[in-house]
């Protein structure tokens, strides 16, 4: 097994883990989209506490390659993707965070 499958397969283990339904085809295309990062331990997740981080969430992929408005909806949206994946879960994989924004907005027709 590749290591890309590798990682596909821990996302799809800790969505079922927390009772996410996915597709994992657009998990797949998603993780494909985040290139080297999710090889890289720290890289591969987002820091819900670090507010940086979340800002460029937003700038880098919300607004930048979702093409996204910078409105408060993409704050409330990253806010919710934190809440679904718990406040708690240090496993806030960066595919996953991306994935449910995808599908949060409706965009996955960009993954196609």
């Amino acid at each position: 097994m590749s290591k890309f499958q590798e990682c596909c397969e821990t996302y799809g283990k800790e969505f079922t883990k927390l009772g996410i339904k996915f597709d994992a085809k657009l998990l797949a295309k998603v993780a494909k989209g985040c290139g080297p990062s999710i090889y890289r331990a720290d890289a591969s997740k987002v820091s819900s506490s670090d507010k940086e981080e979340l800002a460029r969430v937003k700038k880098n992929f919300l607004i930048k390659k979702l093409g996204l408005k910078d409105t408060p909806k993409l704050d409330e949206a990253i806010a919710e993707v934190v809440d679904t994946l718990g406040k708690k879960n240090r496993n806030k994989y960066r595919a996953m965070f991306y994935y449910l924004l995808v599908k949060k907005f409706r965009k996955s027709g960009i993954y196609k």
